[in-house]
């Protein structure tokens, strides 16, 4: 497949795959006998997973690590490497996760007091007394 297809097959542009390639995000991908790039499953493969990793937030230099792993031959350890890597991002992500899930909890809550607080306000009765305290809601979801 040449460079044109996959980019559009991912949604990115000529420029990025080159990109990817030339850092070692993906492994270098191998050339027609025109000396254009053809992109295999493999190849395909390697763009998915970027692609689909960068959008949760993956660091480069992770994914850099990774593919720089994938390339090595008969060296010990490579698989547990890789597998590390994985791991450590998972965990990562999964903090992620949480901290939206609890932003997500806090504008919800927000979307649905927010016309009370408003009318409160409006009426005048926005004293600081009234006013509630955010961080103790956070804190009260977060027992929960």
């Amino acid at each position: 497949m040449k460079i044109k297809e996959a980019a559009e097959m991912f949604g990115l542009t000529i420029d990025t795959l080159r990109y990817y390639e030339r850092m070692g995000i993906i492994p270098p991908v191998k050339r027609n006998s025109s000396g254009y790039r053809d992109y295999q499953i493999r190849d395909l493969n390697w763009v998915f997973l970027v692609t689909s990793l960068r959008k949760a937030g993956i660091s480069i230099e992770s994914l850099i690590e990774f593919s720089r792993l994938s390339q090595l031959k008969n060296e010990q350890n490579v698989e547990e490497a890789q597998k590390e890597i994985l791991n450590e991002q998972l965990s990562e992500l999964d903090l992620k996760i949480k901290e939206l899930s609890k932003t997500k909890k806090l504008l919800e809550y927000k979307i649905d007091a927010f016309d009370a607080h408003i009318a409160q306000f409006n009426q005048g009765d926005s004293s600081s007394n009234k006013v509630e305290k955010l961080w103790e809601y956070n804190k009260e979801q977060e027992r929960k």
